[in-house]
């Protein structure tokens, strides 16, 4: 098991309605506050991919807040995916 401060990345995928009502802004201020890089990015099927990187603890905090229906629009389920952070990622995007 990795240390609760090693360096990781975080893939959610948000389903629900979360495309035009200011999700992805959202999730970049939470992100930001919790110092992590990436970017949330629409998918034509109407999902949002958060892609984040940083502590494995601000990650979980963002999946937490991702989930926790104070987010714009709304959200059914989110799937998530951990992988080891490959770096190279600088603020938190909008795409």
């Amino acid at each position: 098991m990795a240390p609760v401060s090693a360096e990781v990345r975080l893939t959610a995928w948000v389903h629900g309605r979360v495309q035009g009502v200011g999700f992805r802004w959202w999730t970049r201020s939470r992100a930001l506050e919790l110092g992590l890089a990436g970017s949330a990015r629409n998918l034509p099927d109407g999902r949002v991919e958060v892609v984040a990187e940083g502590v494995r603890d601000h990650c979980e905090r963002l999946l937490v807040a991702l989930r926790s229906g104070e987010s714009p629009g709304s959200v059914d389920h989110v799937v998530e995916r951990w992988s080891d952070a490959k770096g190279g990622l600088t603020g938190f995007v909008e795409r």
